[in-house]
């Protein structure tokens, strides 16, 4: 199978992230693949779930569930030692992969890594780091790193998890700064109450999965591109950009079908090729 090719990789994406104006008056959006999006907003940088190495290719490689990668890497995690945060949103190995982690947070000392609190000895245990290194968050609860203020909210994967302690161990995040808001999902289907707990924050862009969910994949679904609009309708998002696909090829959606049903409903989107920016203001 050919590798999809990236809008724009390694020293080529390296040139356009730190050359897209620093203006604080607009932001800068990158699709990193699956669920990871880096954002930049003046000279400071969020990075959403990124998986940016082969580990779960490998792992899987002699198991009937094979992890057959679509799009060429993007970039060497190395390279990104300039991101003040990360989130990770779950456990899952594309949304806390230490072959990612690692390197950047060798890389750039001054990381922040959010996670949920309910995951912390997991996470601390997976990326052999200080207890005390994350910064673990819940429902509703908040935190700012430099100029983005990061605020937790359940995610359904399949359905809305917490551990012993009532704590969230899938989350959503909403990450606001200037005068903009970005929600981003993780993964997730859509649950009772989401649209309402959403809608009040008047979300500038919505990062939704659309890779939807089948048993025979064995593994945890998310809404597909139709819920995808809907939600992004319901919350009267100003832009959906969708997420999740053109990873695996057992685990992916055509993002032609999202652009369709978007059309229909008259919901502003747009489908970003791996690497490929995306300005606001």
């Amino acid at each position: 199978m050919k590798l999809i090719k990236p809008f724009q990789s390694c020293n080529q994406l390296l040139n356009d992230i730190k050359h897209a104006p620093a203006d604080a008056s607009r932001f800068h959006l990158w699709w990193l693949g699956q669920s990871g999006f880096l954002i930049k907003w003046g000279h400071q940088y969020c990075l959403t779930d990124p998986y940016l190495s082969d580990s779960l290719t490998i792992k899987y490689a002699q198991t009937d569930k094979q992890h057959i990668r679509m799009t060429e890497l993007v970039i060497d995690p190395a390279k990104l030692d300039f991101v003040d945060v990360v989130t990770s949103s779950h456990n899952h190995t594309d949304h806390l992969d230490a072959e990612t982690l690692l390197p950047m947070i060798q890389a750039n000392p001054k990381l922040k890594l959010i996670i949920p609190e309910a995951n912390r000895k997991f996470v601390t245990e997976r990326l052999q780091m200080d207890p005390d290194f994350p910064i673990g968050l819940d429902n509703g609860l908040s935190t700012t790193v430099g100029g983005f203020k990061i605020t937790g909210l359940p995610a359904a994967h399949e359905e809305i998890e917490r551990d012993e302690n009532g704590r969230l161990k899938h989350m959503s995040y909403l990450i606001q700064f200037g005068n903009w808001t970005v929600y981003h999902s993780g993964d997730t289907l859509v649950y009772d109450g989401m649209a309402a707990a959403l809608k009040p924050y008047s979300v500038d862009v919505a990062l939704l999965p659309i890779n939807g969910r089948s048993a025979e994949r064995r593994v945890a679904g998310n809404m597909n591109a139709e819920e995808a609009v809907h939600l992004a309708k319901q919350i009267e998002a100003k832009l959906v950009i969708p997420h999740h696909f053109n990873m695996f090829t057992f685990n992916t959606a055509d993002p032609a079908d999202f652009i369709q049903i978007a059309e229909r409903a008259g919901q502003p989107q747009r489908v970003l090729q791996c690497g490929e920016r995306w300005s606001g203001n």
